[in-house]
């Protein structure tokens, strides 16, 4: 069984952010909100908030489904960072001009599923 969790137009440059996801590919599911609660980044907050809610979502669905539920079982199976969409402002400078400044967002995608299913 796996849970997916998707957060859109995260107000955080996709680069940032993968750096933040590629700490926790892999990893079980428990273990990887410990490391993003101490990790150091900013992005490390919707990444985790994404993470509780993919956890969450799979609790619902074992739920739904009648089959005992196993957080320590849990593996982040997927997880990556699309582009979403850029904000465009502008910011004034001399003599008249301006100059572009490029707001990034992400979407974070994590998906969860129990060991078996991981494979």
């Amino acid at each position: 069984m796996e849970a997916k969790a998707i957060a859109r137009h995260v107000r955080v440059t996709p680069r940032k952010a993968r750096r933040v996801v590629d700490l926790i590919r892999g990893k079980q599911a428990t273990e990887a909100v410990t490391i993003l609660k101490f990790a150091p980044q900013e992005a490390a907050v919707p990444v985790r908030k994404v993470l509780e809610s993919a956890i969450a979502n799979a609790r619902v669905k074992a739920d739904k489904a009648n089959e005992p539920f196993r957080e320590n079982e849990l593996v982040v199976k997927e997880t990556y960072v699309d582009e979403g969409v850029t904000l465009k402002r502008f910011r004034a400078r001399a003599q008249g001009r301006a100059a572009r400044i490029n707001k990034r967002t992400s979407h974070i995608t994590v998906i969860v599923a129990d060991k078996e299913g991981a494979r």
